[in-house]
């Protein structure tokens, strides 16, 4: 079973030795298919947020003044990621400031995360998409997902929106599904079960019996050559 964490984050500025996180937002999938587990923080910086950064995501420091620090929202971030692939869009930044946070933790900081084992979404599209543009909005263009909600920036909102766009970037979602019919049982995708047998009649006849033996009468009429016998027999017509 594959699992993976689509992360993102909203930060004070764009230099993670000064600046500082103030939202992360992860999305988990299973073999590359949201299962609905969410992790959403928002977190005080103890700094300012720059007028840059205020532009791009709207977080103010009014806002984040009563949220947690870092430091007591990294325990549910473990627990939430555990062992998982990480995949991130333009991962070097939003692992960098979370490598800066671990810093800052001192030796109470967990293991520094290693940049070359996580999935980065950009250089996935830059491969695929050669010379065109790639951020999240002209990715979001090119594959038809809707990225209307997204009027500012947003940890949360954006992983969701990065899930749908990894997905895409792999070659869709009929290449995710991984499907196989067993008799043991029916395959629950999301919550609908597709049938085990594919011989099994998911829909039951609603003919009555005049009807069934004026079908019988009418196909006995067309004699025993009659192309309507090679493709659809009594019972199945019924």
């Amino acid at each position: 079973m594959l699992r993976e964490i689509v992360l993102d984050t909203e930060t004070t500025g764009t230099d993670a030795k000064t600046d500082r996180l103030i939202e992360i937002g992860g999305i988990e999938l299973l073999n590359h298919i949201p299962t609905g587990r969410e992790f959403h923080r928002y977190i005080n910086p103890q700094r300012a947020v720059s007028q840059g950064a205020f532009a791009v995501h709207g977080l103010s420091d009014a806002f984040l003044a009563d949220k947690p620090v870092f430091a007591a929202v990294l325990p549910d971030l473990l627990a939430f990621c555990g062992d998982a692939t990480l995949v991130i869009h333009n991962a070097a930044f939003d692992v960098g400031f979370l490598n800066a946070e671990y810093a800052r933790l001192g030796e109470a900081a967990p293991p520094a995360i290693d940049l070359a084992g996580v999935v980065d979404t950009l250089a996935l599209a830059r491969r695929k998409h050669p010379g065109a543009a790639n951020n999240l909005d002209a990715l979001c263009a090119r594959y038809g997902i809707d990225n209307t909600k997204r009027v500012k920036h947003g940890a949360l909102l954006d992983a969701q929106i990065l899930a749908e766009v990894y997905i895409e970037l792999l070659g869709g979602k009929q290449t995710s599904l991984g499907l196989t019919l067993e008799s043991a049982g029916p395959v629950r995708v999301a919550s609908h079960a597709v049938p085990a047998a594919l011989g099994e009649r998911a829909v039951r006849s609603r003919l009555t019996e005049a009807e069934r033996a004026a079908h019988a009468a009418f196909t006995a009429s067309l004699g025993a050559s009659a192309i309507w016998r090679d493709y659809v027999s009594d019972e199945a017509a019924g």
